[in-house]
């Protein structure tokens, strides 16, 4: 039996009121939030939630993400998160693709009304038995009619729960990502796959007992559910959490909960640059404290990574991974040579290599540049429900990544470009294709092409390539608004472009090249 909730509960075990969760004046210790776990796992199993099962959750980064997750995977349920941004069609797709039998949906705010978003997309979705609404204040009435409060579901439920028996290949989380065609899938995620990359971070990183991690990353991301929560559990460590990045509000929680670790994306060490503009006390401060700076989830430009390393007087240890790895493949070595531009080396139990389209390895040539292929413990199952998609992806243990890098003599990583057509916006993957197809549902559009174009901050930034039909009034901004209406935030186009006509070739492919160039 191997159940990735262990994590949580060997930590309640050990150091049971050492804190666990953090936010704002809210401390929960090891033991309170093994408890109000076990209470979620106790709900689940008497709705009828059984093994295996698929339960989905919507929520920030509240002290109710970790206990609802950790609550599913005691109950022996598949955790399945989705992005807080996610609009109704998106959420209802979701919970269709997984099968989900149940849903915890945080109430939102009047500026982001996740949990109407969530509702209406279960409405939508026959299979998805049972809804839960998470309210900010425990104990507050549902603002979505009809709906029952987890606060209220979980009266009267056992603080204690026998665990539910789990293979250490079975399915741990059911995580969604854009991949390289298609709609989003879902990424099957061992408890072997979590555990090991977790434990693997946190022998990497260091520290029992006396960490504090800052989590301004989503929960409901790879980089921040493994390498932070997941990581920082290992080790009985603590997670203080921020529902919302804010660079000023960070360097106060830098501060005044003397954060050890910090780990983020490129854009949030810009925005931390720009608000440290304090006195020298407070970098001190900050400084004095930190023990690793992690970054991922996009590329780090050199000159911002010279920046922040000279600012704070700390090394940023850059890493790599993807959803489909759990996500961490390599880091840079802590005490090696931090090569700007370098990803770094593989983790322990990880292989890497450059492969051509044909899966036939690349020569070790310091110029030659490949696809990336992975092999080890981090890799996941599969596709959930894909088995053309997981066997283009995976050949002989190996996953093929679709990033395309080259390796230096002494084993060091380097990006040099995206295989596909993924655009990376501000750490989030986008995928062109879906952001297409709806868009084509435009009255107004006859053809559209969706590429990214650089950003200073963000990395990429979304564009549309509008060829209109013709004589239609629609202006560029409409169809902006049209599709922030469509689409999560982080994912709409913010630039829309009319042409009168796109470059094709003889197939009628879209050259996407050519609207880049």
């Amino acid at each position: 039996m191997l159940n990735l909730s262990v994590l949580l509960e060997d930590s309640a075990r050990f150091c049971p009121e050492r804190e666990a969760v953090v936010l704002g004046s809210t401390r929960l210790t090891y033991r309170q939030v093994d408890t109000a776990a076990n209470q979620v796992a106790n709900l689940l199993v008497s709705r009828g939630i059984k093994p295996g099962d698929k339960v989905a959750l919507t929520c920030p980064n509240l002290p109710w993400y970790p206990i609802v997750y950790y609550g599913i995977l005691k109950a022996g349920a598949v955790v399945v998160p989705l992005n807080v941004l996610l609009k109704a069609r998106e959420v209802a797709y979701h919970l269709r693709d997984s099968g989900a039998r149940a849903y915890f949906c945080f109430e939102g705010t009047s500026v982001l009304p996740t949990g109407a978003d969530g509702h209406a997309g279960f409405d939508e979705t026959d299979g998805c038995e049972h809804f839960f609404t998470i309210t900010a204040e425990p104990g507050s009435v549902s603002p979505l009619p009809g709906t029952e409060t987890l606060y209220a579901a979980l009266c009267g439920q056992k603080p204690s729960h026998d665990p539910v028996a789990t293979e250490a290949t079975d399915t741990a989380v059911l995580l969604y990502t854009s991949g390289t065609t298609g709609q989003p899938k879902g990424a099957e995620l061992t408890h072997a796959n979590l555990i090991l990359n977790a434990l693997t971070a946190h022998r990497f990183i260091g520290g029992e007992g006396t960490d504090r991690h800052l989590v301004a990353l989503p929960l409901f991301h790879s980089f921040g559910q493994t390498l932070q929560m997941h990581t920082a559990f290992a080790g009985g460590n603590t997670i203080v959490l921020m529902p919302r990045f804010d660079p000023a509000q960070a360097i106060e929680v830098l501060r005044s909960e003397a954060i050890t670790h910090f780990a983020g994306v490129p854009t949030m060490f810009h925005g931390l640059l720009t608000a440290l503009t304090g006195t020298a006390a407070e970098v001190t401060d900050i400084a004095g404290d930190l023990r690793l700076v992690l970054s991922g989830g996009a590329a780090m430009p050199v000159e911002l990574l010279r920046r922040v390393e000279q600012k704070l007087g700390v090394k940023i240890v850059e890493g790599y991974g993807l959803s489909e790895t759990s996500p961490a493949v390599c880091f840079t070595p802590r005490d090696g040579e931090n090569r700007p531009g370098s990803i770094g080396k593989p983790i322990w139990g990880v292989e890497m290599k450059l492969v051509d389209s044909d899966w036939s390895e690349i020569p070790d040539d310091p110029d030659a540049v490949g696809e990336i292929a992975v092999k080890g413990h981090p890799v996941m199952k599969g596709y959930y429900n894909r088995p053309e998609a997981t066997a283009e992806a995976i050949h002989n243990g190996w996953f093929r990544t679709g990033d395309l890098a080259r390796r230096d003599a002494d084993g060091y990583y380097y990006i040099a470009d995206r295989a596909k057509d993924v655009i990376i916006r501000g750490g989030y993957n986008i995928y062109p294709r879906e952001l297409e197809e709806v868009l084509m549902a435009h009255p107004a559009v006859s053809l559209v092409a969706v590429i990214g174009v650089p950003h200073e901050t963000l990395g990429e930034e979304v564009k549309a390539l509008v060829q209109k039909i013709p004589g239609d009034p629609t202006t560029e901004e409409e169809l902006v608004a049209w599709g922030k209406a469509q689409f999560a935030a982080y994912k709409y186009p913010r630039i829309v472009e009319f042409r009168d006509s796109l470059p094709m070739n003889a197939t009628g492919k879209i050259l996407k090249r050519e609207l880049t160039a």
